[in-house]
C-alpha cells in the first residue's frame, strides 16, 4: 500500500524528519528507540493515521522505508539491537501499539508506552532467545497487514 498522497502528507513527512534525527543520534540504540517512540506518538495523536500505520503503509522503495533498515541495521551493527529482527518484525511490532492505541486511546491514552516498552526490552540483544519461526518475507507482511 502506498501513503495516500495528500491526507497524510505531513506524517510522511515528520516520520522522514524521526527518522532523521535518529540517525544523527550518536547512539544507534537510542536513536532506534527515539525513532519508534517518535511514530507511535504520532499514531497516538491521530487515530486517522493510526489506521493508516497498522495496514503498513510504507513501502519497499519508500524514502521512510528506507530510512527505516538504516535505522534497523544501524542499531544492529552497535549489537543493541537483536541481529535477527527485520523490518518485518518491526512492522508487527508498530502494528501492535496500533491496536494497543484504538482498544485504550479513551480509557488510558498513554498504555501504548508500556506496549512499546515491553516490546524494545525484547528487541535488545542481550535478551535474544532463539526465534520459534523464521521472518515473514515483505510480501507477507504486505498481505497480512492488509488484511487487519
Amino acid at each position: 500500500m502506498r501513503w495516500p498522497s495528500t491526507v497524510f502528507e505531513d506524517r510522511r513527512a515528520t516520520v522522514a524528519e524521526l527518522a532523521e534525527r535518529a540517525l544523527a543520534m550518536d547512539d544507534a540504540w537510542d536513536g532506534f528507540v527515539a525513532f519508534l517512540t517518535g511514530v507511535c506518538e504520532l499514531q497516538a495523536a491521530d487515530l486517522g493515521y493510526n489506521d493508516l500505520a497498522a495496514r503498513g503503509a510504507a513501502v519497499d522503495g519508500d524514502r521512510g522505508y528506507g530510512l527505516m533498515r538504516e535505522i534497523l541495521e544501524r542499531a544492529q551493527r552497535s549489537g543493541d539491537l537483536r541481529g535477527d529482527i527485520t523490518l518485518a518484525d518491526l512492522a508487527f511490532v508498530l502494528w501492535g501499539v496500533a491496536a494497543t492505541v484504538k482498544a485504550t486511546y479513551t480509557v488510558a491514552p498513554g498504555a501504548w508506552r508500556r506496549h512499546l516498552a515491553l516490546a524494545l526490552d525484547g528487541l535488545r540483544a542481550v535478551a535474544a532467545r532463539p526465534l520459534p519461526a523464521p521472518p515473514m518475507s515483505t510480501a507477507q507482511t504486505r498481505a497480512a497487514m492488509r488484511t487487519c
